[in-house]
């Protein structure tokens, strides 16, 4: 077999990973194969076989991609690097308008990867630790939920928030609520139209999390 150079392989494999996104997107994650990937890439079984041993480990290398493509990481460096200085609910409008913006924009496509995969994990737990395992890079969401803890948790110790509810379980309900939007947002646009379906509008439902934020936190509403 002919050798064959490192930016063969990264690019063979990068246009493998930018077709089981687009699979993705037209199917669902638990239902994308490595036939599905072969007939879509044109290779052939034993090509694909060269770079990839299964679907999983495709579905990783999707993932990382997906990260290092659509990153809000940066933007949201950029806001908390002003929260010395600029007033609370401005730091916070301004990350609650990056989130519904970024759920708008990728909710037919890495939102709902995610809400897939996370899906899945109820149902094939060792599959999706699988898939996982091997990212070290951190998600938008993990990152933006971390840096929201540090900020929630400095401005809660100094007494510029006086929360009428422990930070844990403030922490619990941003998570269990931004989750809820989420996969009512998904459902009623990616699978089955539901009642009322112009509520089911990330910045709708986002806008009223940020006022319920605003009032569990002390501020002004």
């Amino acid at each position: 077999m002919p050798k064959v150079s490192e930016e063969y392989i990264k690019n063979k494999k990068t246009m493998i990973v930018r077709t089981a996104y687009d699979l993705c997107l037209q199917k669902t994650v638990s239902t994308v194969t490595m036939q599905d990937i072969i007939n879509a890439t044109g290779l052939s079984q034993g090509g694909i076989y060269r770079f990839y041993k299964d679907i999983d480990e495709i579905l990783r290398d999707m993932l990382i991609d997906n990260r290092q493509r659509v990153t809000i990481k940066t933007q949201v460096d950029a806001i908390f690097a002003e929260a010395q200085t600029e007033d609370a609910k401005v730091i916070l409008h301004k990350i609650f308008d990056l989130l519904a913006d970024f759920m708008t924009k990728e909710l037919m496509g890495i939102v709902k990867i995610n809400f897939e995969l996370s899906v899945l994990s109820m149902n094939a737990p060792l599959r999706v630790e699988k898939i996982l395992g091997n990212i070290e890079d951190t998600g938008n969401f993990e990152y933006l939920f971390l840096r929201i803890t540090q900020y929630l948790q400095t401005n809660i110790s100094n007494g510029r928030f006086t929360p009428k509810i422990s930070q844990e379980e403030l922490l619990t309900y941003l998570t269990t609520s931004y989750n809820g939007i989420e996969m009512s947002c998904i459902i009623n646009h990616c699978y089955k139209k539901l009642p009322l379906m112009e509520w089911y509008i990330p910045k709708t439902q986002l806008k009223t999390l940020e006022t319920t934020l605003y009032y569990l936190l002390g501020l002004e509403v």
